[in-house]
């Protein structure tokens, strides 16, 4: 099979949680917040939410959603935080906009909710990101397979998920690689289509090493 002039490599990542001055007590304060918080503070309570509750399958995605329902008790408001798909998303302003958008289209539809004051603040952390290099790499896709076996859940979802703002694409490190590195573009494909919402990250590498397999197979 084809070998690849440029190698993937694998990362590893850790995120140090920081918890700044911003608070809401109410979905107009939560609105406000929105506009006003890091971008590294919507990453937190939105990309690494969904890489640190990876088993979970059912539920909100992201804490803006969570609180909502569970401190104020606006079940629709909430459906509507979490029906924001992770995957539409290249930059945080733009999430930050649609965050924004949501709760504050929400206050002006329901006034009488806006400033009703929650059971608890939801506090506005942030997400300091360091990664380091694994130290070892993939050519070939055997190679590849054999790096996807080792990766934990972090570092996995680090090159499936939130590589999106990194490479301002739709797409993840592992497609864009296969598509360009090896040339395998319907492989590449079938691998950014896995849902991270219906799956659990195990679920998500398990699907993307039969997929692998299937080419293996039909290379073979």
């Amino acid at each position: 099979m084809r070998t690849a002039e440029i190698p993937f490599e694998f990362f590893t990542v850790a995120y140090l949680t920081r918890i700044g001055n911003q608070a809401a007590r109410t979905l107009a304060e939560l609105a406000k917040g929105l506009e006003q918080c890091s971008d590294a503070s919507i990453f937190h309570h939105t990309f690494q939410t969904l890489g640190t509750h990876h088993f979970l399958t059912e539920g909100f995605s992201n804490d803006f959603a969570q609180w909502v329902l569970a401190s104020t008790n606006r079940g629709e408001l909430a459906e509507r935080l979490a029906a924001l798909d992770l995957r539409d998303y290249v930059s945080l302003a733009e999430l930050r906009s649609d965050l924004r958008r949501v709760v504050s289209d929400y206050c002006a539809a329901h006034p009488q909710f806006a400033d009703q004051m929650a059971l608890e603040r939801f506090y506005f952390c942030e997400s300091v990101e360091v990664t380091v290099p694994l130290g070892y790499t993939a050519k070939s896709l055997e190679e590849f397979r054999s790096g996807l076996e080792r990766l934990s859940h972090a570092s996995f979802c680090f090159h499936f998920l939130s590589s999106r703002l990194r490479l301002q694409l739709r797409t993840n490190d592992f497609s864009l690689w296969l598509a360009n590195s090896l040339g395998l573009e319907t492989l590449a494909s079938s691998i950014n289509r896995i849902d991270v919402y219906t799956n659990t990250l195990e679920s998500a590498r398990a699907k993307m090493l039969r997929l692998i397999d299937r080419e293996r197979r039909r290379k073979a």
